[in-house]
């Protein structure tokens, strides 16, 4: 067994697509996930999961139907599973996910923003 720390900013660093996350762990069933969004992304739920939003630089918001939440580095939000919602970066924003491992970032609602689920960095 290996032990070492895993450096969130050298995994930032080693790609630039963005709305496309990135495996950096798995914990049980769960992976951690980082991704570099901006602009707007497609409305969209997980029936089956709640996700996790942490922010690591930059700041983002998250519109829900019924409101909205506005976070910038160092917070977090947990959406509920099958709460509809849609990230909007308006600069490039570094966020990390906690969702189960195949969770499909726009859910069902697919579309070209639908990123491989199973992307390591």
């Amino acid at each position: 067994m290996s032990y070492e720390a895993i450096n969130i900013q050298q995994k930032l660093g080693q790609f630039s697509e963005q709305w496309s996350p990135k495996i950096v762990a798995q914990l049980n069933d769960y992976h951690f996930k980082l991704a570099k969004i901006q602009g707007d992304f497609v409305w969209h739920d997980h029936p089956e999961t709640d996700e996790v939003f942490i922010v690591i630089d930059g700041e983002m918001s998250i519109d829900f139907r019924d409101g909205r939440v506005d976070l910038k580095a160092g917070e977090m939000v947990v959406v509920p599973k099958g709460v509809e919602h849609k990230p909007y970066a308006a600069q490039e924003c570094h966020i990390m996910l906690v969702e189960p491992a195949g969770t499909v970032n726009t859910g069902n609602a697919g579309g070209n923003l639908t990123a491989a689920n199973d992307a390591w960095v």
